[in-house]
């Protein structure tokens, strides 16, 4: 199940997106087969499944005869998983200064086509997929008739990102989720291509296809755009 309504959409199937990681968060997914889905209060963005302030206002007006309706929006962060990626053409220097440590890291390439694909439809939670929409908090409004709309929507100031974002609302399998879960996927249908840190040495990016070969995987590795043999 997919969320597409007139607020959220999900991009072409063509769309390219990717994601940016360390080696061992990317080994833990070819060794697990399964994609880390991480708990939506654990972001830095301390706004991160919040509502903007008019419809904050709104609610609180609902709830001054239901306390529980406040109270349920409060408690719905910490049961919401969310596997973040960047939507762009090309990689990004940012996301690699961001996202990556010391020269080194991996950047997973893929399409909203093959994410679809990926996620088994049998898996035991349902996983939606959505563009983030950027909005003023302080102006704009948030619509709240669907449970996914607060983690598909962020303030202005992250536009950056160009993000998209597989969610899971798990409130009703009653887990004590840490810091996140791990849901099956099909890794082969996932990555469609690797790319491999551009400014690291010889002996790591040779340590990363050993490693994945070594673990049965054969994923296409692309030299990096920012990975230059012209010197000037």
């Amino acid at each position: 199940m997919y969320v597409h309504t007139d607020d959220i959409t999900i991009p072409p199937q063509d769309t390219i997106v990717w994601k940016y990681l360390d080696l061992s968060k990317f080994l833990d997914l070819l060794l697990c087969r399964q994609m880390f889905m991480s708990r939506s209060d654990k972001f830095e963005d301390q706004y991160e499944g919040t509502f903007s302030e008019p419809t904050f206002e709104e609610i609180k007006r609902i709830s001054q005869n239901n306390p529980d309706f406040l109270d349920y929006y409060k408690s719905q962060r910490k049961n919401v998983v969310i596997s973040s990626w960047h939507i762009n053409e090309y990689e990004s220097y940012a996301m690699w200064q961001i996202f990556t440590k010391n020269n080194e890291g991996l950047a997973i390439q893929s399409t909203i086509g093959r994410m679809q694909q990926a996620l088994y439809p049998e898996n035991r939670y349902e996983q939606h997929i959505g563009e983030v929409r950027y909005i003023d908090y302080k102006k704009e409004y948030i619509p709240f008739d669907n449970n996914f709309f607060p983690f598909l929507f962020k303030r202005k100031s992250f536009q950056y990102e160009r993000e998209v974002r597989i969610v899971s609302d798990l409130s009703k399998h009653n887990l004590t989720i840490n810091e996140g879960v791990k849901t099956n996927v099909d890794i082969n249908q996932l990555i469609e291509r690797i790319y491999i840190h551009p400014k690291s040495e010889n002996w790591y990016k040779n340590l990363v296809i050993q490693l994945m070969q070594q673990l049965g995987f054969d994923f296409q590795i692309e030299k990096s755009d920012l990975e230059s043999d012209i010197l000037i």
